[in-house]
């Protein structure tokens, strides 16, 4: 499998803005959670899955998601090239990152909340669990 982003949109009126991503099935998610940056000094790199699938939306402001597929899960090569993107609530977009993948996230506005969708539940997620240091693939710092 792939990263891919599933596009939504935005519609505005003079009751409010409505978000949407209609193409996104919650069929295979089990649970979701939220993460929220008051800042954009906080970095959350490296998290790896072998067999977890994780979904990105944010709900507000803006954030960096970074993924890269480590060639070996205990020793990783550190010249592994990551892909990027960012997200942006004014353009709404869910980001799925298959398992196999390694992610980051730097919020890019103060005040950002990020939304994550997984395929597994809390238990079966730590064990599926990958760390590596923040600074292994991506120099962070480019982003403002």
């Amino acid at each position: 499998m792939k990263v891919l982003e599933i596009a939504g949109g935005i519609h505005k009126d003079e009751r409010g803005t409505l978000s949407f991503v209609n193409d996104f099935n919650f069929e295979s998610v089990k649970r979701f959670y939220s993460i929220y940056h008051a800042e954009t000094s906080a970095i959350r790199a490296w998290q790896g899955h072998k067999i977890e699938h994780k979904y990105f939306f944010v709900n507000q402001g803006s954030f960096v998601v970074s993924w890269v597929q480590p060639d070996n899960w205990d020793q990783p090569s550190k010249s592994l090239q990551p892909a990027y993107t960012i997200l942006d609530a004014e353009r709404p977009v869910i980001l799925s990152v298959p398992a196999g993948f390694a992610n980051g996230i730097k919020a890019l506005k103060p005040q950002s909340l990020l939304t994550i969708y997984s395929n597994l539940n809390i238990k079966d997620s730590a064990a599926d669990m990958w760390r590596f240091p923040a600074e292994q693939w991506l120099d962070w710092t480019k982003f403002k």
